[in-house]
């Protein structure tokens, strides 16, 4: 089955309290599920960064809903396609926090065609390569 992903940035509505945030994530996690998507939200206190990934139905299904959502504004998508695999199979959903230095430079970072850097070479890591590397530490925290 094809896979597809799509990742954006918005801006987190002021009044987004950590609560209520936590709230969302585990509702969205629950969703993400049963709509067989995978993936992750980064925040910096203010703006949002998140990539899912899954079916075409399932991504349809979870973005509709992150465009109708009340708990962020001006969503902006950095990438949308075909993905050969997972990049992120590992939560239906999950936030990690990140400074906003790190947020701005994924954002604008090569999302194009959601590829990895092939030599590894730091110097030419793809957004793909940063987000993973941000993730990493996450997975060895549980």
């Amino acid at each position: 089955m094809p896979l597809r992903a799509i990742a954006y940035v918005s801006q987190s509505k002021p009044d987004l309290s950590a609560e209520r945030l936590q709230a969302l994530v585990e509702d969205a996690a629950r969703f993400n599920k049963v709509a067989g998507v995978t993936g992750v939200l980064l925040n910096d206190g203010e703006r949002f960064l998140q990539y899912i990934e899954g079916p075409p139905d399932g991504i349809d299904s979870v973005y509709e809903r992150i465009l109708q959502a009340g708990s962020h504004v001006d969503i902006v998508e950095l990438a949308r396609g075909r993905v050969g695999q997972r990049q992120f199979p590992y939560w239906a959903m999950r936030v990690l926090p990140v400074d906003a230095a790190l947020l701005r430079q994924l954002s604008a970072g090569d999302w194009a065609g959601f590829a990895r850097t092939v030599n590894g070479d730091s110097a030419l890591f793809t957004a793909v390569d940063l987000l993973t590397e941000v993730v990493r530490p996450a997975l060895s925290a549980g």
